[in-house]
């Protein structure tokens, strides 16, 4: 290290502790990388490969990016699945003895980046933490862009298949895995197949764990979740935020604790077939059931909405709570849509904060906080008087946030400019010294007339003069016949043939005004700006419940207005084990439908003489649209919404399974028949007597009696 410059001893210290990261790091108007990370970064971002004398023989190779742009070149890494760390200069170079002193001051990864152009504002950007053995596993969930924190533990020999299900539902973009968890093939194809970040990490000890989970939830070690298993994998996940996201994330302080009774299991390959949020063949949101019932206003919405798709409840009160909900807006077409008109200029308020904690926001965002603000107590009064528990809840849960709205109204200029470091953000009259300083920087010749009138008139030299030059700065110029009256507070600074020039406290206060106003507004305008971020931080736990509350509303409201406009009727919840439709409809295919009507259809099961219904006919007969029908109506039924029939009634089904279509795994051995076979036999270990299975096809990759006495054995148990 000694042969190094210090600059590039500075450097490699501090990728020595970022080795998994590309460095970015900060060398006056660049981010500069060097050694390997130059060579990989100039490949990926195609950037030119320089060099730069390094105090050895050879040229250590080098690229950079502008720091004004350099959000797009960490977007497209990170969009490839790199860690990237930013290196900062941290003091102010003109003072600094020697090299600038440089800190990472955060790490970015596909699972926490909180920029805007990466993220769909319909889905939530989550990491996930793994923690367990084969038959104990915890599982941790979090979304920093949006402030989410939720749990759950899996137990029982299925646990590690359980955890894929886990993972199909929220869709994680990084994944960190503990020491001692089974990552087997199946774990390895399905997130390779998904595209998932994934990382091999330690674990912690269960002090370390509490500690960390205490600290977040602002709770006592005492009042935590006595599930180890949940408290593992949310400290290792609390630990890497803590060293990867590197703020202080107030936004994320309520854990989510929930148990798999609480919903509908369903399994990588159920949530594939019945293409719940995109298509099978071309992984497409259209042609899927969420894009036939998303309508929501806003992202907040949108991302609920899917939550609600992704979890259908297995709680008749909890299903029949967003039933009431969703059944009292679908009756006041009024109410709903006005509600639908505030909902749509509604800010993500969820984003928002994930950007305020994360230190990246704009004043436009809090303009944005502010509008959003404004819009809370009028949805407020049009819950007034809803009946619903579930309405009642969230126009209490709605917070007055006009304290907030209101400084940054009297504080944020009604167009702020992108950057908070250019000035231009603050309205006049919020801050006395910002006026004083902006006064003088539009003012500066006029306050030096002003300036040169008092001095003559105090003098009484008519031919006194304020002046500048590059040297000196600003002087008062006396002719010699008058520098006999110069005033005893004048001190000379340069003599000339026929004058004199002098300077005075006041003439050097006043130029050092006008020389820094600009630079001054500034910095002030950002003092200020980060001084009203901190009081909205302040508010934080306000802010999420009511963005919370935001999103169910306009879920609720997509889900009546979806049902209104489809003629969907709300279906009777309970617990017969009974699945009676009368005219049911299939929901997709009916909405993409449009020069065909689609013909409705009945089903009757139950758990006695109508256990099972065998379907026949030829091929595009609408079996498999049939039979997939069946299982979005009790699905969306689940979820609290309407469904397409002319009236159902769904006892509760505690699963969904699906086993459909013909698929090979020859690299590993496995047969069509064979892949058939295990889908089968998986299926037929965790249903139990509530299930609902969707089996479409059994025994047909073998001969055709061996297929019929398969079926027939399976259909038997």
């Amino acid at each position: 290290m000694d042969d190094y410059t210090p600059m590039i001893r500075q450097y490699l210290e501090i990728k020595e502790q970022n080795k998994d990261a590309l460095l970015f790091y900060r060398l006056g108007d660049f981010y500069e990388m060097f050694f390997e990370d130059a060579e990989k970064a100039s490949k990926l971002l195609d950037l030119v490969l320089t060099g730069r004398d390094c105090g050895k023989e050879e040229r250590a190779p080098m690229c950079g990016v502008p720091y004004h742009s350099a959000e797009a070149y960490i977007n497209r890494l990170i969009s490839m699945g790199i860690k990237v760390a930013v290196c900062e200069q941290v003091e102010d170079p003109s003072q600094a003895k020697g090299i600038v002193k440089r800190e990472v001051v955060r790490r970015i990864t596909p699972g926490t980046t909180v920029d805007g152009q990466l993220l769909d504002e319909g889905k939530n950007n989550y990491i996930a933490a793994i923690y367990g053995e084969k038959d104990a596993v915890g599982l941790c969930f979090a979304d920093v862009s949006a402030g989410v924190l939720k749990a759950t533990s899996l137990r029982g020999a299925d646990a590690p298949t359980k955890v894929l299900d886990e993972l199909a539902a929220y869709h994680p973009k990084e994944v960190l895995v503990c020491e001692g968890f089974p990552v087997g093939k199946a774990f390895s194809d399905f997130v390779s197949e998904q595209g998932i970040f994934v990382q091999q990490v330690a674990a912690l000890s269960r002090e370390e764990a509490e500690e960390k989970l205490a600290r977040q939830t602002n709770r006592t070690r005492e009042a935590l979740t006595e599930d180890p298993e949940i408290v593992h994998a949310a400290g290792v996940l609390l630990s890497y935020l803590d060293d990867t996201v590197m703020c202080d994330l107030q936004h994320m302080t309520n854990l989510e604790l929930y148990s798999q009774n609480r919903y509908v299991e369903m399994s990588v390959q159920a949530r594939r077939c019945l293409e719940l949020t995109e298509t099978m063949m071309h992984q497409n949101r259209k042609g899927s059931l969420l894009h036939v019932l998303d309508c929501t206003k806003s992202a907040m919405g949108a991302r609920m909405l899917r939550s609600f798709v992704e979890k259908p409840l297995y709680s008749l009160a909890a299903v029949q709570r967003r039933q009431n909900a969703v059944a009292e807006l679908y009756a006041d077409a009024i109410t709903r849509g006005e509600l639908r008109a505030a909902l749509s200029q509604v800010y993500d308020l969820e984003r928002l904060m994930g950007q305020i904690m994360y230190g990246t926001a704009n004043a436009r965002v809090l303009t944005g906080l502010s509008k959003t603000a404004a819009l809370v107590p009028g949805i407020k009064s049009l819950l007034e008087g809803k009946r619903s528990e579930e309405l009642n809840a969230i126009r209490e849960d709605l917070a007055d946030l006009e304290p907030i709205a209101r400084l940054i109204d009297a504080a944020i200029v009604d167009a702020p400019p992108f950057s908070v470091r250019e000035g231009g953000m603050i309205r006049q009259g919020f801050d006395e010294e910002l006026d004083k300083l902006t006064y003088i920087a539009q003012n500066g010749k006029a306050l030096l007339a002003e300036m040169e009138a008092r001095e003559r008139e105090a003098t009484g030299i008519k031919n006194l003069k304020i002046g500048y030059n590059r040297v000196f700065g600003y002087y008062i110029e006396l002719s010699k016949s008058n520098t006999a009256n110069a005033p005893a507070h004048y001190t000379r600074k340069q003599t000339l043939a026929n004058a004199e020039r002098y300077i005075t406290p006041e003439l050097k206060e006043l130029e050092t005004s006008i020389l820094q106003a600009q630079e001054g507004i500034k910095e002030l305008e950002y003092t200020i700006f980060c001084r009203i971020r901190d009081t909205v931080k302040a508010e934080s736990g306000k802010i999420m419940k009511t963005a919370a509350a935001l999103a169910r509303l306009d879920a609720f409201c997509a889900l009546a207005e979806t049902a209104a406009a489809r003629n969907y009727c709300r279906p009777e919840i309970d617990l017969s084990g009974i699945i009676e439709i009368h005219e049911g409809r299939h929901p997709v295919v009916e909405a993409l439908q449009k020069d065909t009507v689609f013909v409705p259809n009945d089903t009757l099961l139950d758990t006695g003489e109508n256990r099972m219904a065998v379907i026949t006919g030829p091929n595009m007969a609408g079996k498999s649209t049939y039979m997939r029908q069946v299982a979005l109506i009790v699905l969306m039924a689940q979820m609290g919404s309407f469904v397409p029939a002319k009236s159902a009634r769904i006892g509760l089904v505690d699963k969904i399974f699906t086993r459909i279509g013909a698929a090979d795994e020859l690299s590993a051995g496995r047969s069509t028949f064979m892949v058939e076979m295990s889908e089968m036999a998986d299926i037929l270990k965790q249903a139990t007597s509530q299930s609902l299975l969707v089996l479409d096809e059994i025994g047909r990759g073998t001969s055709t009696y061996d297929g019929m006495a398969i079926a027939r054995a399976v259909l038997e148990y």
